[in-house]
């Protein structure tokens, strides 16, 4: 079996497993936000269930419009803290003391190899990068978790991206699954588990791992994973005391396909509006002029991301009439950026730094686009409308690409002002 049979086994309490096989699986961990958690709340309140299967397996996260942008959002706020209290739900994230939760789940150690996490949010599939199965799921879908501590599941089948090669630099782990998706399509992988590996896999961080599998979902992946080495156990073990077995692939395990890609040679990469599979290289849409740049989200607001564009943007401006953006995906992000000086050479550059949330990235908080308005952005989708009206237009790239584009005024090869 692979990797992600072998955990969903495990889980269900099976020996074996097979593609399309229905299975009960014990969720370890789940987590709910602020937008999604009001929902499950409601929907557990009608299961007729007093107390939830483990408060010490939820953790509940306030991200996505904080603090409220409206009355409804703090109401929204007000029913999650409610519920944390009643629940007596010890792991919770209020305004300021957290961050994205697809940063804080693994930051905070609730992520760890050979465990099933759950979260009512598609981007939960983030947290393979520390070979979990991990998942987005629905409200209601997370309110029967919530009663039971289980949910079932059709084991997928899972394609294998066997990545060799050098990047060139400013070519990031960002480009290369942009380079992926473009290649598969929105719809190339729907309900299966998409897995990382290879050599440049294994060079690449666990920052950049989380990346990777936070997009695998953008391909209609179940999940993406990257098989659990001594740079996952490093990370994990500096960030939980729990005792945790580590799943691999067995020899020779069967996957459905495997493609190989050869990362020499990539240049850095954009997706167009309004398809996430829209993907050029950036030399090819040079001529593209931006009203915004937006540097974060859960795929991109990482330290090693600020890093990447604090380099291009120290010493330089933000060119006149461009929006330059930047918000770090947790606190702890934030104090470290802090302390190595990153958000002065923001701010010197002229670039607007907000507090740890989702910002501009669902158009729901923060930097939202007027008609006819473009903003290169380090984030995940690009669909119409995504970041405030569908008469905007919303191109992807990395961290470094995002920032030279701010200088320069238009999408730019970050080579071009490094």
């Amino acid at each position: 079996m692979n990797i992600v049979e072998k955990i969903l086994a495990k889980a269900s309490g099976k020996k074996t497993v097979s593609p399309g096989d229905i299975v009960e699986a014990k969720i370890d961990v789940a987590m709910v936000h602020d937008l999604t958690g009001p929902l499950t709340v409601e929907s557990f309140n009608k299961i007729g269930v007093r107390k939830v299967w483990d408060p010490k397996r939820i953790v509940v996260i306030l991200d996505h419009q904080v603090p409220a942008d409206s009355v409804k959002s703090a109401e929204l706020q007000k029913t999650m803290r409610e519920f944390v209290e009643k629940q007596k739900i010890p792991n919770f994230y209020d305004v300021g003391r957290g961050g994205i939760c697809h940063q804080i789940m693994p930051e905070q150690g609730y992520v760890r190899p050979g465990e099933v996490t759950v979260g009512a949010d598609s981007h939960t599939c983030t947290y393979g990068a520390l070979g979990a199965f991990a998942t987005g799921i629905g409200s209601t879908e997370m309110a029967a978790v919530f009663a039971t501590g289980k949910i079932w599941f059709r084991i997928p089948e899972v394609m294998r991206f066997n990545v060799t090669g050098r990047f060139r630099e400013f070519v990031t782990p960002k480009d290369l699954i942009l380079n992926i998706i473009g290649r598969v399509g929105v719809g190339g992988a729907i309900y299966k588990g998409v897995e990382f590996a290879g050599s440049t896999v294994r060079d690449i961080s666990v920052d950049g791992r989380l990346t990777m599998c936070n997009m695998a979902v953008e391909m209609g992946a179940k999940t993406g994973i990257v098989e659990p080495d001594d740079k996952t156990l490093k990370y994990v073990k500096k960030r939980t005391n729990r005792q945790f077995t580590p799943i691999r692939n067995d020899p020779h395990a069967i996957y459905e396909r495997t493609i190989e890609i050869d990362v020499n040679g990539v240049e850095p990469q954009i997706a167009r509006p309004h398809s996430v599979d829209n993907v050029k290289p950036v030399s090819e849409v040079s001529n593209v002029e931006v009203d915004q740049a937006f540097i974060g989200s859960c795929t991109n607001g990482r330290l090693e991301d600020l890093r990447l564009a604090a380099k291009i943007l120290k010493g330089r401006k933000v060119k006149k009439d461009v929006r330059a953006i930047v918000i770090p995906a947790s606190q702890e992000i934030y104090s470290q950026a802090l302390e190595e000086g990153l958000i002065e050479i923001f701010i010197k550059a002229g670039a607007f730094v907000c507090n740890p949330n989702c910002g501009p990235c669902l158009g729901g908080h923060m930097g939202l686009l007027a008609p006819g308005e473009v903003c290169v952005s380090s984030s995940n989708r690009n669909f119409i409308g995504r970041m405030g009206s569908p008469k905007s237009y919303v191109y992807l790239a990395s961290p470094v690409t995002v920032a030279a584009s701010a200088v320069i005024g238009k999408i730019t090869d970050p080579l071009e002002v490094s």
